[in-house]
């Protein structure tokens, strides 16, 4: 075998290793605010940013209250959730302002390449 048919081969092979990680790539949480864990101020809006634009029709979160003062039972909190303007990101409009206590989003999301992918995360309210 000649060294440029060897090369070649080798190229190739490189070329769908490399190309197979980007098939089966899934969106990834790119950043949340708040940020997970943090404690804040009662925000307006939370967000999940992630790597891959998503498919918004499929995508949407859920907010619930999991602690709060005098209270043991979670209680899920009525909120609206809608996509960044480049659909990037789920917003998620609590409908009414947040009491003290710790939240947990779960988000779901399937990118365009129709990947889908779950996960949570929690901030507390001062």
């Amino acid at each position: 075998m000649s060294h440029f048919r060897s090369f070649t081969l080798r190229l190739v092979a490189v070329s769908a290793l490399l190309a197979s990680g980007a098939l089966f790539a899934h969106p990834k949480v790119v950043s949340t605010t708040p940020a997970d864990h943090a404690e804040v101020s009662a925000p307006a809006t939370i967000e999940v940013s992630f790597s891959e634009t998503l498919m918004t029709q499929l995508s949407g979160a859920d907010l619930t209250m999991t602690e709060k003062p005098g209270a043991t039972t979670p209680t899920k909190i009525e909120a609206k959730t809608a996509a960044s303007a480049d659909a990037k990101s789920l917003v998620i409009t609590p409908a009414h302002p947040l009491g003290a206590g710790t939240y947990r989003v779960d988000w779901h999301v399937v990118s365009t390449d129709t990947h889908a992918v779950k996960g949570s995360f929690s901030f507390r309210v001062k």
